[in-house]
């Protein structure tokens, strides 16, 4: 994994500026949802997943370095974790959580691990 876990791998195909919202994402091992918003800001990047149904209608924060490849012909992004990884990952509240330094790098060093 890159040091910066907050940043999309040049590898990954993504697009500065490209909106994913609608993008279907998949875990390693299937499918967990769909991107709700996202953020290109540079040093703290991320995908949230509205996961529906599968984790009861929460919501999961992706930092950016998670996402392995972007397939913008399928709206498809595709990320190096599995359901069970992403599943035990800090839970998310984006009312409390978006832009809280503190949950920032707990998710960060979760991720980064």
């Amino acid at each position: 994994m890159t040091a910066n876990v907050w940043g999309y791998r040049e590898t990954s195909g993504h697009l500065a500026g490209a909106d994913l919202t609608g993008y279907k994402v998949e875990a390693t091992d299937g499918s967990i949802g769909k991107v709700d918003k996202h953020s290109d800001e540079v040093g703290s990047a991320y995908i949230v997943v509205d996961t529906g149904p599968w984790i009861f209608g929460k919501e999961v924060l992706l930092p950016a370095g998670t996402v392995s490849r972007v397939d913008p012909e399928d709206k498809k992004i595709f990320v190096d974790r599995t359901k069970e990884q992403i599943k035990n990952a800090p839970e998310f509240d984006k009312d409390k959580h978006l832009g809280n330094p503190e949950y920032h790098n707990q998710v960060g060093g979760y991720y980064a691990g």
